[in-house]
């Protein structure tokens, strides 16, 4: 397995179905399926580069904020945690390893609790475009933007009683959305920011050759 800037994959597999790196083939007709994103590798550049996920974090609220949108709660909780840190140690504020290791456990539950309440939401309709499966009877639904193409087959397949949800494809604009892909991803690559809610179909997997 290779890793590689995701922006830039997705480009250089707009026209290629090669891996850029080693030049062997990912899929034939569908490639963009196939990759997945390498949480481990970027919580690594995270803590070698100081100051890259701040500098990031900066990055996507300029972003929201030029296109005058609300900028998300995930976005909004970093800043305050960073702030937070960055203040208590310019009032020369110090805590005891115990106390620190008590608010760090008491805020990994309010996270934990979120259920990601306070990320960017994203509204979605669920439509069935074939024959051979039923459509569900809620198909509006409301869940985090990084929730991911995966976690929406695990979810029809629990409404449906499939078996497993790898019988299942999802697709946007009639192409099929790899299962790593975030909603934030199809969003802005497939859907590219139209009149919410977010239309995606599912049918049965199909085998591509």
């Amino acid at each position: 397995l290779l890793s590689v800037c995701r922006s830039c994959l997705v480009k250089y597999l707009e026209e290629n179905n090669t891996c850029p790196t080693c030049r062997i083939v990912i899929h034939q007709s569908h490639p963009l399926q196939y990759i997945g994103h390498d949480r481990t590798m970027q919580d690594i550049v995270y803590k070698l580069v100081p100051g890259l996920q701040e500098a990031e974090m900066k990055k996507q609220r300029e972003f929201y904020h030029k296109l005058g949108m609300e900028v998300p709660g995930d976005i909004k909780g970093e800043t305050c945690s960073t702030k937070q840190h960055l203040d208590s140690h310019r009032n020369g504020e110090t805590k005891t390893d115990e106390n620190s290791n008590k608010e760090t456990s008491e805020e990994k539950q309010e996270e934990d609790n979120d259920y990601h309440r306070s990320d960017e939401q994203v509204s979605i309709c669920l439509e069935c475009n074939s024959s051979k499966l039923r459509g569900l009877k809620r198909k509006w639904i409301r869940c985090s933007a990084q929730a991911t193409v995966l976690h929406l087959k695990k979810f029809i397949a629990k409404k449906l009683n499939l078996s497993s949800f790898n019988e299942l494809d999802i697709l946007c604009n009639e192409e099929i959305l790899g299962k790593d892909h975030t909603l934030k991803f199809v969003v802005v690559t497939r859907w590219r920011f139209k009149k919410a809610p977010l239309l995606l179909h599912y049918r049965p997997k199909m085998d591509l050759l």
